[in-house]
């Protein structure tokens, strides 16, 4: 996991700091939204199956959430 830089009570960050965390954060959050949409579909609660298999699943999944999400 990548993690931002995070200031010490006797250390603000510098500004190349503050910059790495924003381009962080511009990176970051649409994996998060995209993962956050995903455990919207129960279906994915019930895969027990080899991961070879659930990948078409999640595929096909993917495929309904952006369509969903760009409308």
């Amino acid at each position: 996991m990548v993690t931002g830089y995070k200031a010490a009570r006797n250390r603000s960050l510098t500004r190349g700091q503050k910059l790495a965390n924003r381009v962080l954060v511009a990176v970051r959050a649409p994996v998060e939204h995209g993962f956050a949409h995903l455990k919207n579909w129960r279906a994915l609660g019930k895969v027990r199956t080899d991961p070879r298999c659930a990948t078409a699943q999640v595929r096909a999944l993917l495929v309904l959430t952006n369509r969903e999400v760009s409308r």
